[in-house]
């Protein structure tokens, strides 16, 4: 038997599916048979519902499993799992919170301490449950329900590694849940389950986003970092990273035409299968416009590609590029386009990212089409810096594979560049043409230039261009007697031919 990596298991290490296949890779193929968990997060980040992932597994494969639970009460545990798609009925239940009766009654333990008769009577329930049960799986949720008892930490560890050997001699795979408050610190007065632990897995929710990380895993150890995860109808999702692999890919720097000539004479004859293409400018400009063209040229020589839009509908898309000559429709309805739109802070960039390798896998594109960067860091879940490390990975192992990868990206000023890329992302291009508008004799004109192409030549002028109806992009001739484009300077021409330049602000 191997883990997830494909190498061989250390002798006497069986494996235990956690329930979520996304998470046993995380995992390196799953929990051990016989150790214990634990999962730990602040309230509502789907702590409870990873455990009852794992036992219903168990039940799945006819294994015997125990819920032990002290905040909720069974019926709710039942009725809110099934909610989820998650059905646990036939686990064995065994209830160690307080009763009613806690509450309504006044007792009172005049001989001994209180703590110490609770913590007596839940060592014999538990131990009781585990001999006539003899089960496969145990959950308890959440594992501070034992902390309380305790008079000190030493008691307390000392319980504690009683209970985690009893259950391993019988070979119990065993998850706890314990809450942390907001600082990401045990509830408790004292704790010591997570040094003890073979495993720790950290669950967390900030601003809406939930996010999961092992932290420790003995024996078979972990992928670091932290990774998607969405709660929805069928319950937990998870998302890993995407980390690209070091292959012996001999790199083929096929040319894919663009369709446009004049497009492809500016790139030095296309674009390269297996690099990254940004179109950046300010906004307005037609970045998504010749980003459709080049789509457009690559259905037309026989290609096939995949796009993703986050800053405007698919039906506006599609209206747009039609009214500009671009057949999208019929290359939708041939199946050499294929288009999804992005709702916002919907999904991770995890997520995301796993739907376009998921996608590239099924439809094997020449191109894939991201429009735009400023929509992928405004709908997807994260802070810049992580959305941008995620879209490294993700174009990585698309260029892996030979795929051409374009994505649009807004420049922050209407003139001249003052940094190829909005993010500082442009050590992920292999190529950046740069849209940009330039004054001329009051006018205000378009312009098109490559700013960066790691292979091959290309014409490193700008030239005017513009959008057209019904023609889409036209570029025209190369600004000859025009400079100071780059810089954000006006140009005109004086009345005997000379240009005439004046910075502006």
């Amino acid at each position: 038997m191997s883990d997830a990596t494909g190498e061989p298991l250390a002798e006497g290490i069986e494996l235990v599916a956690s329930g979520i296949p996304e998470l046993d890779n995380l995992l390196n193929g799953g929990y051990v048979k016989g150790r214990t968990y634990l999962v730990q997060g602040v309230s509502g980040t789907g702590k409870s519902l990873l455990g009852q992932h794992f036992l219903r597994t168990g039940l799945d494969v006819d294994e015997t499993v125990v819920y032990i639970h002290g905040e909720e009460s069974k019926h709710d545990i039942l009725v809110n799992a099934a909610q989820l798609g998650v059905g646990i009925r036939d686990a064995d239940f065994l209830d160690i919170g307080p009763g009613t009766d806690f509450f309504a009654e006044d007792k009172s333990y005049n001989l001994v301490e209180a703590t110490e008769v609770e913590s007596e009577r839940f060592t014999k329930d538990i131990k009781q449950v585990i001999e006539d049960v003899d089960p496969d799986r145990i959950l308890i949720d959440p594992i501070t329900q034992l902390q309380y008892v305790e008079q000190d930490q030493y008691q307390y560890r000392k319980r504690l590694q009683s209970l985690i050997r009893f259950l391993r001699d019988r070979q119990v795979t065993t998850v706890a849940t314990r809450t942390l408050n907001r600082e990401g610190t045990a509830e408790t007065r004292h704790d010591d389950f997570e040094s003890i632990s073979d495993g720790v897995i950290n669950l967390y929710l900030d601003e809406h986003e939930r996010r999961i990380a092992v932290s420790k895993h003995r024996g078979l150890g972990q992928v670091d970092g932290t990774h998607g995860l969405e709660i929805r109808k069928d319950g937990i999702e998870v998302y890993a990273q995407i980390i690209p692999e070091h292959d012996n890919r001999t790199f083929d720097p096929e040319l894919i035409p663009t369709g446009y000539d004049a497009l492809d004479d500016l790139l030095g004859g296309g674009l390269e299968r297996g690099t990254v293409s940004f179109i950046s400018g300010p906004t307005g400009i037609g970045k998504s416009t010749t980003g459709a063209q080049i789509l457009s040229g690559i259905a037309e020589h026989g290609g096939t590609a995949l796009g993703y839009l986050f800053e405007e509908s698919i039906d506006q898309f599609v209206h747009r590029s039609e009214a500009l000559g671009l057949p999208i429709t019929e290359m939708q309805a041939q199946g050499s386009l294929q288009l999804t739109e992005t709702e916002p802070l919907v999904r991770s960039a995890e997520e995301f990212g796993q739907h376009v390798l998921n996608q590239a896998e099924e439809y094997a594109p020449d191109a894939v089409f991201i429009d735009g960067l400023s929509g992928y860091k405004i709908s997807l879940q994260g802070g810049d810096q992580r959305l941008a490390r995620r879209l490294h990975g993700l174009t990585r192992v698309l260029k892996n594979r030979g795929i051409a990868v374009i994505v649009t990206d807004e420049a922050d000023r209407l003139t001249g560049i003052q940094k190829a890329t909005s993010t500082n992302t442009s050590y992920i291009a292999d190529n950046i043409v740069f849209l940009s508008y330039v004054e001329v004799d009051g006018e205000l004109d378009r312009a098109i230039g490559i700013v960066k192409k790691r292979l091959g030549d290309f014409d490193n002028r700008f030239h005017r261009f513009s959008i057209v109806s019904g023609e889409g992009l036209v570029i025209e001739g190369p600004f000859d007697n025009v400079r100071g484009i780059m810089r954000g300077t006006s140009a005109s021409r004086t009345h005997d031919g000379h240009t005439q330049t004046t910075d502006r602000p």
